[in-house]
This record gives structure tokens, C-alpha cells and sequence, in this order.
């Protein structure tokens, strides 16, 4: 398992907690306003955003390794080698605000103000977020099994399916030991957090 001494992902004692940079990973985060739905259960709400997310990364050269869709907000695990989250997070939630808007014939804001982006500052940080984020609709009662959620980077990770263009599950699989083994062993990873509690909360 490699090293956690890359300077890309070790926060700088002072920095601020919103920063740009392209030497730090993020978990981001954005909730609907007033907790509001972003998606719909029975509507294509989701692969709209799944479109969105995919040319957000390819335009913004994001490198995301763990995301999950929840019912009133959503999760992301990447790093920014061009230092823009904050344009890639506004072009993303922008895009799907003007969409979903318009399908709903709906007004007004859909996302809450700001977004949350969390710099991801220690190894043991890393496995916590992208095990707590794919374990989001288990604890949300929404499945039983986070192979059983389609809206997440769980089964591609798990090495389940094929993951999407951009996802980047090398990353993660390069902490498992980076052989043919680290998609189980990140299976086995998430599955002990099933019986775990959260370290941040339902």
C-alpha cells in the first residue's frame, strides 16, 4: 500500500478549508435547498446528472475516484490537476439546475448556496470517506447492500461491473495493494463498515 507522504494529498498546516489547489484531494458534497429532493425515484433524473458529471469531469480534467447519488444530495471524491473545483462544481450543478428546472416547469434555486468540499488530509481519511459515502443509501435504509445501489462507484470499485469513463477506481485499487486482488479487498473493506458506525454521521 503506498505511502501517504505525496504532497498532492497532505494538507499545509494553515490552509484554509474551501481552497483551489491541485495538490489535495476533496470529498465535495451538495444538498438540495431546504433539503429538497434533487432527484426522483421514478423519473431519469440521475442519468441526466450521470451525463453532467461525465462532461464536468472530461472539461474540467477532474480526476474523480468515488461518488455516490443520494435522494436530496450528492457525493464526490476526486482531485483537480487544473486547481477548479469551485468552476467545475458551478458548471455541474448549474447545468442540472437549468435542466431539472426546466423538466419540472419548476423556479427558484435547487441547490443550497454553497457546496461542501472537504480536504482529504490522512490515508486513513481517504478509506473512511469513500467507504462512508458508497455505505450513504445502506444507512438511508434505501438498500440493503451498497452493490445494490446503481448510483454509486461502489460496483464499479468492487470490480462488479465496468466502471464509467470517468471514474477513476485506479486509485483506490492502488491502496489495496494495486494486484488483481484489491477489488475484493476493497469489497471486503466496505463490507466491514455494513456493521460499523458511521464516523460522520447518517
Amino acid at each position: 500500500m503506498r505511502e501517504w507522504l505525496d504532497s498532492r494529498y497532505v494538507r499545509r498546516v494553515g490552509q484554509a478549508h474551501r481552497i483551489q489547489s491541485n495538490e489535495v484531494l476533496y470529498h465535495a458534497c451538495s444538498r438540495g435547498v431546504d433539503k429538497q429532493p434533487l432527484f426522483d425515484v421514478v423519473d431519469g433524473d440521475r442519468p441526466v446528472f450521470m451525463t453532467l458529471l461525465d462532461r464536468t469531469v472530461m472539461r474540467y480534467r477532474w480526476r474523480l475516484h468515488a461518488y455516490c447519488l443520494m435522494g436530496n444530495h450528492f457525493h464526490l471524491v476526486l482531485d483537480t490537476p487544473d486547481a477548479n473545483i469551485a468552476a467545475g462544481m458551478q458548471y455541474l450543478k448549474s447545468a442540472y439546475a437549468l435542466w431539472f428546472n426546466d423538466a419540472k416547469q419548476r423556479e427558484g434555486h435547487l441547490f443550497e448556496r454553497r457546496y461542501y468540499a472537504g480536504v482529504v488530509d490522512r490515508e486513513a481519511h481517504f478509506f473512511a470517506v469513500c467507504r462512508y459515502i458508497v455505505l450513504n443509501p445502506v444507512r438511508a435504509g434505501l438498500c440493503r447492500h451498497p452493490a445494490d445501489w446503481p448510483w454509486s462507484s461502489y460496483r464499479a470499485t468492487a470490480g462488479l461491473v465496468a466502471p464509467q469513463p470517468f471514474l477513476r477506481t485506479e486509485f483506490i485499487h492502488e491502496l489495496f495493494g494495486g494486484t488483481s486482488v484489491a477489488a475484493k479487498r476493497y469489497e471486503q473493506f466496505v463490507g466491514l463498515g455494513l456493521e460499523a458506525e458511521s464516523p460522520f454521521g447518517t
